[in-house]
């Protein structure tokens, strides 16, 4: 019997996946992760796991926060455009942000990357981008996991997955059960549509017929629909180290109308002075474009705001200075104001 010694069998490689691939995209990001490195960080890439060690000798009573999100379908219009690195910050920011609300420094970060054939340069845009976050965070990015499924995905698409915990002093975490009336609502502004609300975004685009290279303020429509997330972990955690902070809300998904009442105790409302700021052009826009009403765009978009922090009346003018050192553009967005258990959580005048 004679054997063909040319044929060798089927490889992981005809089914799809690419263990050459997934090893070159290590080395193209090592360096990067590597920039994100704390030092209790205890092993690097390439283990099974990442190993951190908790910092507790400098709390009492350490609490951790944890935190998951994605990017949503804003993927839909990085993977059009081939612009990926702002995707990758976006998802340290929609993990991080949540956690800072607690008044949780974030410690570390791990990412899930899910494609159907592994592209090495998009990926690595990609992480790049994570790691570009984790540092703005001053989270250390432990690991992380790319799976390739073919099958599963169409070849160039992907999908986003990120974990992040943080730490917090037991008696300094922030949930809102101090918060009062009178006390003050503060805006951070936000970078444009963060990762919110980008299926009507998608919708309003096909309708319309617009391109994605269309002018809007001087810029590419596609460049400011794929603005990254803000980053509020420097400034928020600097506020609440140095000032009373009793209630933050980080305005994802549902807008002001559905993420204030949920920091806030019952028998409080916030009073929103829809005067105190414009909308940002973009928001014009998309309402434009979109026939959109104003009570619709209030509940799927941020309009401007990316956080929100209540702070005593009589520390209002010291929250904003403090805020403005840092480069911020915050301005009192309204107060919280008294109103009945069943009555509206969130009023605009």
């Amino acid at each position: 019997m004679s054997h063909d010694t040319t044929n060798h069998g089927l490889t992981y490689r005809d089914a799809g996946v690419d263990i050459d691939a997934g090893s070159e995209l290590v080395r193209r990001i090592s360096g990067d992760v590597a920039a994100t490195h704390r030092p209790e960080m205890l092993t690097g890439l390439g283990g099974f796991s990442g190993l951190f060690e908790l910092p507790i000798g400098d709390y009492q009573h350490p609490v951790l926060v944890s935190g998951t999100d994605g990017v949503g379908t804003k993927l839909k219009l990085a993977i059009e455009t081939g612009r990926h690195h702002g995707i990758g910050v976006d998802l340290v920011a929609m993990c991080v942000n949540d956690i800072v609300v607690s008044g949780a420094e974030p410690l570390f970060f791990l990412d899930y990357y899910a494609t159907g054939q592994l592209d090495v340069d998009v990926a690595e845009q990609v992480i790049r981008g994570i790691s570009e976050g984790c540092r703005r965070a001053g989270a250390g990015l432990v690991g992380g996991e790319t799976a390739e499924m073919p099958g599963m995905y169409a070849a160039d698409h992907y999908d986003l997955a990120g974990f992040a915990v943080g730490i917090v002093e037991r008696d300094a975490i922030i949930d809102g059960r101090k918060a009062q009336a009178g006390d003050a609502l503060i805006a951070l502004p936000s970078s444009g549509l963060h990762a919110n609300g980008y299926s009507l975004v998608r919708r309003v685009l096909s309708e319309s017929g617009t391109s994605l290279e269309a002018p809007l303020a001087g810029r590419a429509l596609a460049d400011t629909l794929l603005e990254p997330t803000r980053i509020y972990v420097r400034p928020v955690l600097d506020l609440a180290r140095n000032l009373e902070v009793r209630a933050l809300c980080h305005i994802t998904g549902g807008g002001l109308p559905e993420n204030i009442p949920r920091v806030l105790p019952a028998g409080l409302a916030a009073r929103i002075d829809s005067a105190s700021w414009e909308w940002p052009l973009i928001f014009q826009w998309l309402q434009e474009k979109g026939n959109i009403a104003e009570a619709e765009m209030r509940r799927t978009f941020n309009l401007g705001v990316g956080m929100v922090a209540a702070v005593p009346a009589a520390e209002v003018d010291d929250a904003l200075a403090a805020l403005n050192r840092r480069g911020e553009s915050a301005w009192q967005l309204g107060e919280l104001v008294a109103t009945g258990d069943d009555g509206e959580q969130v009023l605009f005048t």
